[in-house]
């Protein structure tokens, strides 16, 4: 398995910093520090990969936050994330659509 993956963002939640349509690459790897950008299995749909921010760790997991909480399920719902759903860390935006920022 290669140790980066490429992910499309779809929908607000992490707006601003974010936006629908970038492009990111993802370190496959489950260790995060508060303030990371994460990508992660949703704990409670497994089969569907969500980015999120690590706002702090809890327990044996973490505590998810999107950055556009009008626009975000988040750990405010569906509570701390194991550290096991934790597929990787957003390391860089390659491609912002309209080329603007």
């Amino acid at each position: 398995m290669l140790p980066y993956t490429r992910v499309r963002i779809v929908g607000p939640s992490m707006e601003p910093a974010l936006r629908n349509g970038d492009w990111v690459l993802v370190r496959r790897t489950g260790r995060l520090r508060t303030g990371d950008i994460a990508l992660l299995a949703h704990p409670r749909r497994p089969d569907l990969l969500v980015v999120k921010r690590a706002a702090r760790p809890e327990g044996t997991g973490w505590w998810v936050l999107g950055d556009n909480p009008d626009s975000s399920d988040d750990s405010r719902e569906f509570g701390v994330v194991p550290s096991a759903s934790i597929v990787g860390r957003v390391t860089f935006r390659y491609w912002r659509p309209g080329g603007r920022d």
